[in-house]
C-alpha cells in the first residue's frame, strides 16, 4: 500500500510539473512605433486536451500590451517560437514581462522579464 501511495504522489507531482509552460527565450525588435516579439515556449503538449494556448506581453504595471493566442497543440514541435507584431509600448518603458498559459491550468506562475533593446 505504501508503494502505491508513493507511486500516486510521484505521478501527481510529475503531472503538475509537466503542465507548466516554460518561456525559453524572448526576442524583440522595433519598427516605427510598434514592436514585434518572438517568444519561444516549451510545454508537454499532449494534444487538444492539454496544450500551451497563449502568451502575453505586459507593461511593468501589469497592463496587457498584446496577446498571442495559440490555436492548436504543438505536440511534435518543442520548443516552438511564435511571433506577435504591432505591440505598442508606452514611452519610457524599458522592460516588459511575458506571461504564458495553457488550456488546462491557465496562466503559469513563471514570467519572463525582458529588457527592451535600445536604439544605437
Amino acid at each position: 500500500m505504501k508503494t502505491l501511495i508513493t507511486l500516486i504522489a510521484t505521478l501527481t507531482a510529475t503531472a503538475t510539473l509537466a503542465s507548466d509552460v516554460e518561456i525559453v527565450d524572448v526576442q524583440a525588435s522595433q519598427s516605427g512605433g510598434a514592436w514585434r516579439f518572438e517568444v519561444t515556449l516549451r510545454h508537454a503538449d499532449s494534444g487538444w486536451e492539454h496544450y500551451a494556448d497563449g502568451w502575453e506581453v505586459l507593461a511593468p504595471d501589469g497592463t496587457s500590451l498584446g496577446m498571442r493566442v495559440l490555436a492548436h497543440p504543438h505536440v511534435n514541435e518543442q520548443p516552438f517560437t511564435r511571433s506577435l507584431g504591432g505591440v505598442i509600448i508606452p514611452e519610457g518603458t524599458t522592460e516588459v514581462t511575458i506571461h504564458a498559459r495553457d488550456n488546462v491550468d491557465g496562466w503559469t506562475a513563471e514570467t519572463y522579464t525582458f529588457a527592451l533593446p535600445t536604439a544605437p
